[in-house]
């Protein structure tokens, strides 16, 4: 897959099959729309192109909304993009100005003469433009004007997945990290950097990297203990990770900590992935450490059973 940070690096395809929009998690049901824009580019004979946008619009519309928070990072967006096999992807820069631009122009400016596009794919109640003016009606009207067609993904073939980003989003905040994934299709990942912590936990046999996210617009589950696994240097370890308080050890704030199985090395300062495969526990208070490691004795149990019946299979 090409990338393009700019239109000015891209150049008019003869017969470009495009969807535009943006695919935070690259879902269930925005890989409904990306297949039917493989597929009418495989029968067409022409070039599958996908327009995203960085920062998301919503940072930009509302800056005084602090409360977004993002299931995949651009970077991450691209990847998943890149394994869906599409030919083109073009990242347009979000600004204010750019949000000015009004439906016509959107269509006539870039969909048209920027980027060549003979087909258009949107999925239903699709907004696009100045104020979300642009709609399916105007894409109607615009298209055999600008010698493109459009196809429209019906709600019935999007709905019978049950699944959006909102969704998503909040079975993350409720801790049903195994319900994002059926939604996402793949484990919840957070990307992180190994960070000094208290070293608590090597002096009961639990040694934790601590990790601090590496984008902070990415959603952090709930608070709780979880089967997880982390990919260090490509290579893929289970383990045990908690997200919270650590209210038997107090005074430390949220922290994001993991056990990793069969590893003993320093990776401070180092980046890792974290996949979220399914939720243990609330986090609790114990009384002392000791009862604090019989549990986590029984959690570690527990996760290597989790793991092996389900990361084997994904």
């Amino acid at each position: 897959m090409k990338v393009y940070r700019s239109l000015e690096e891209f150049t008019k395809l003869p017969l470009a099959v495009v969807t535009q929009g943006t695919f935070d998690g690259v879902h269930a049901a925005h890989q409904i729309i990306l297949n039917r824009v493989k597929l009418l580019a495989s029968e067409l004979g022409g070039e599958t192109v996908v327009i995203t946008y960085d920062p998301h619009p919503r940072m930009v519309l509302f800056p005084e909304d602090h409360g977004l928070q993002l299931l995949s990072t651009l970077e991450e967006k691209i990847t998943l993009l890149s394994e869906q096999n599409i030919d083109h992807l073009i990242v347009l820069p979000f600004t204010k100005d750019f949000s000015r631009l009004s439906s016509l122009e959107f269509i006539r400016d870039i969909i048209v003469n920027k980027i060549g596009t003979k087909y258009l794919v949107i999925g239903y109640n699709h907004r696009f433009g100045k104020n979300r003016e642009g709609s399916f009606a105007h894409l109607k009207e615009f298209g055999p004007a600008y010698g493109f067609q459009i196809q429209e993904i019906p709600e019935q073939d999007i709905e019978h997945v049950a699944v959006s980003s909102t969704k998503i989003r909040e079975a993350l905040l409720r801790g049903e990290v195994g319900l994002a994934a059926k939604f996402l299709s793949k484990f919840y990942s957070l990307q992180g950097k190994v960070i000094e912590g208290r070293k608590l936990g090597r002096t009961i046999g639990y040694p934790t990297a601590n990790v601090e996210p590496l984008n902070p617009l990415k959603l952090v589950p709930a608070h709780g203990v979880y089967a997880a696994f982390v990919e260090i240097k490509g290579k893929k370890y289970g383990g045990m990770l908690n997200i919270g308080n650590n209210p038997t050890v107090p005074g430390k704030g949220r922290s994001i900590e993991i056990n990793i199985f069969d590893f003993n090395e320093d990776i401070y300062n180092q980046n890792i992935n974290i996949g979220f495969v399914e939720k243990l526990r609330e986090e609790r208070t114990f009384d002392g450490l000791d009862a604090l490691k019989t549990q986590l004795h029984i959690d570690k149990l527990q996760t290597l059973a989790i793991i092996n019946a389900k990361c084997t299979a994904n």
